[in-house]
């Protein structure tokens, strides 16, 4: 099965540098198959069998051991990156009035207080849907500008996330979504 890893922080700075080739060398070493990486941000690709929880705690394990820290690790399928890219999260007039659209990778969905906590923080220029494991971001303002973070996200949500651009998301379910 393809599965597609969105690693956290994994190349912003400090010691969290990992060169994309070591990073596949370090998947094919647990055994992964067809591994690649798509842009040198943290998203890998690769062949492997198990669920994606059992995945996602297997890669934060091998990449704890091999880098020395944790690296929050977000597992999708092909098929769930193909329907998560192509839901309808916002109206198109919305879409295109915004300035930025992201998808937020959690580890699991929200409960209902978290969907409360997320929800209080919309305004006129920030807007949130909730969807599975992912929660799609909409912003008529930069990200220099917003008052909005991943790390925001992980404050009020009690749990991990990641954040990718939607066109980042969509060129990668086209590619490796079937």
């Amino acid at each position: 099965m393809t599965y597609i890893a969105f690693l956290r922080a994994i190349n912003v700075g400090g010691n969290n540098i990992v060169k994309m080739d070591r990073l596949r060398k370090l998947f094919e070493g647990e055994g992964y198959t067809n591994v690649e990486t798509f842009i040198a941000s943290g998203n890998v690709i690769f062949d492997g069998t198990g669920k994606t929880g059992s995945v996602e705690r297997a890669i934060e394990a091998m990449l704890k051991e091999a880098l020395g820290y944790e690296v929050s690790t977000f597992v999708r399928t092909g098929a769930e990156l193909r329907a998560l890219a192509a839901h309808d999260a916002f109206t198109p007039a919305a879409v295109t009035k915004a300035t930025r659209f992201n998808v937020a990778f959690l580890a699991r969905p929200l409960d209902a207080k978290g969907k409360k906590a997320l929800m209080a923080l919309k305004s006129r220029v920030e807007d949130f849907h909730v969807h599975g494991r992912e929660i799609y971001w909409l912003s008529q303002v930069m990200q220099s500008e917003s008052e909005i973070s991943n790390a925001v996200f992980e404050k009020i949500l009690g749990q991990r996330s990641t954040v990718r651009g939607i066109s980042t998301v969509r060129k990668m379910a086209e590619k490796y979504g079937s």
